[in-house]
């Protein structure tokens, strides 16, 4: 027998998965951000030829996967260990990626992300695709940040499935990226890369507010809008 009820409820659930898709999607891209990283790696991949060049996006890319995905699965682990809650982690994330967000604004890595430091060894190793590459660079306290706020907020099975696909899809952008990192750099130009730098900026800025929304109106703080 047809049941409206239960195809509306179904509808809702389906809606609602999807969003959260979007937004483990974006949140993860966005803090990870290969086309930020590009001029760092191609100062760090000066002088290599195309297939060296590819192989340390490849081991930068599976690092970042695997920080990124050890996060996740461990995430409710690590909030009960140190007894930390959701509201007080969305709150401490909403501030950390309010501030990459302000420096992706003015089209620059944020010192969260990487320091002159961590570039300047970076130029200096034969092999730099693991460390300072895939972490800090890509899986830094941003994006494990960003995780570890999404795991605290999945709800379902679907939802970790959901989380780990967006953390596999960023790490074949970020392969493809930087794998062809000359091409792109070429196709976009430096002005390209500043403005699709300085959009997802905007964007992260704007969910960095709403991580810190969230925490206060998960503390009672506010109502829920």
């Amino acid at each position: 027998m047809f049941n409206p009820h239960a195809v509306s409820l179904r509808g809702l659930e389906h809606s609602a998965y999807v969003q959260f898709s979007v937004l483990a999607l974006s949140s993860i891209f966005f803090l990870v951000d290969p086309f930020a990283a590009l001029p760092t790696f191609l100062a760090v991949t000066a002088g290599a030829d195309a297939p060296r060049r590819r192989k340390m996006a490849w081991k930068a890319s599976i690092t970042a996967l695997v920080v990124l995905s050890a996060f996740a699965v461990a995430g409710q682990y690590i909030f009960k260990m140190f007894g930390i809650t959701l509201p007080a982690f969305e709150i401490a994330g909403g501030v950390i990626l309010l501030l990459i967000g302000l420096d992706m604004l003015e089209a620059k890595r944020s010192p969260t992300q990487e320091s002159t430091e961590e570039t300047t060894e970076a130029a200096q190793k034969e092999d730099a695709g693991i460390v300072p590459l895939g972490i800090p660079m890509l899986a830094g306290p941003g994006s494990i940040t960003s995780v570890m706020v999404l795991v605290g907020q999945a709800q379902t099975r679907w939802q970790m499935v959901a989380i780990l696909v967006s953390i596999f899809i960023t790490a074949a952008i970020c392969y493809l990226v930087l794998g062809n990192s000359d091409r792109v750099a070429r196709g976009l130009g430096e002005t390209g890369v500043r403005i699709l730098v300085r959009i997802m900026g905007l964007l992260l800025v704007a969910l960095a507010v709403q991580y810190f929304v969230n925490g206060m109106v998960d503390l009672g703080v506010i109502n829920k809008p």
